[in-house]
């Protein structure tokens, strides 16, 4: 049987790397597309996992060079409307030229398909390119993972160990997805390699509500952990447009303001992943949400 082979793009990155390295474990030859910026050391990491470096200035040939003969493409990159819409979308073309049959687009959130428009820039600019996808002559496969762990104890956070509390606004009991970015990627891979993979594959690694994490925390660290409602929804909408307007931050991916964003889609249950299918590959080693904790409270 042939190996297959995956084009990776974004592979220079924290995700993008690990789901290289995910295809390689699993047998599959591996060509990383790389900006000629990128760092040496980037570079001799993924040669050294047997990975297949291409330069490329995403332009049309060498992006096209890159994807022949390929099974699927694998889109890590992670950016605003000039990479999500313009780099990705001038390799979704070299990918479609090159007649590879399947793409796995940039998505890795939540369930952005049931929010609403105009409340989330990143979310919204998935939107724009999933149209443009499902207009192109390739079978498309989505991840859709929920939160990554960091949004609990890094990036948001949600967990507050030094005044043990977890933040949220809204219900209490609003369950919320996340996944580790190893557990994301190991799974992309497994899809990657499916040529039978559907358009949406949703997974959570672990699953609870504030009420739930609060619990966990508590059980773990063996001090009383309580939940902190910081308002309802309407009011983080409200703080969202004063961060906003007081720190626009065009040109960041990932501003205070976004992150609000992102956690009131995840705090009104609409970005939600209501169906799993993290049975689909049979990966049992999922990291849960008492391990994604475990080093923090």
């Amino acid at each position: 049987m042939l190996r297959k082979t995956v084009v990776v793009a974004g592979a220079t990155g924290d995700l993008g790397t690990r789901v290289a390295h995910a295809l390689v474990h699993k047998g599959a030859d591996v060509r990383a597309i790389v900006r000629r910026e990128s760092s040496a050391a980037s570079r001799q990491r993924l040669v050294a996992l047997g990975i297949a470096v291409i330069d490329s200035a995403y332009d049309a040939g060498s992006l096209k060079a890159a994807c022949e003969g390929a099974s699927c493409v694998v889109s890590a990159l992670n950016g605003l409307e000039e990479v999500i819409l313009g780099q990705q979308g001038a390799l979704l073309d070299a990918a479609v030229a090159a007649g590879v049959p399947r793409f796995i687009p940039s998505d890795f959130s939540l369930d952005y398909t049931r929010t609403i428009t105009g409340e989330n820039r990143n979310m919204d600019l998935r939107r724009r390119f999933r149209r443009r996808l499902d207009a192109a002559p390739v079978r498309a496969t989505s991840i859709l993972n929920g939160a990554f762990s960091t949004v609990l104890t890094e990036d948001a956070p949600i967990l507050l160990p030094r005044v043990r509390r977890v933040l949220y606004c809204g219900n209490a009991d609003q369950k919320l997805n996340f996944t580790t970015k190893d557990d994301a990627a190991d799974y992309t891979a497994d899809a990657a390699l499916d040529d039978d993979a559907p358009r949406d594959l949703r997974i959570s690694g672990g699953t609870a509500s504030p009420l739930e994490l609060a619990f966990i925390a508590s059980d773990l660290s063996g001090r009383h952990y309580r939940p902190l409602r910081a308002g309802g929804l309407r009011r983080l909408s409200l703080v969202i447009g004063l961060a906003r307007t007081l720190a626009p931050s065009p040109g960041a991916v990932f501003p205070v303001w976004q992150g609000m964003q992102y956690l009131r889609d995840m705090m009104s249950g609409r970005g939600e992943l209501t169906r799993l299918d993290n049975e689909r590959y049979g990966k049992v080693n999922w990291t849960d949400i008492r391990s994604m904790i475990s080093g923090v409270v």
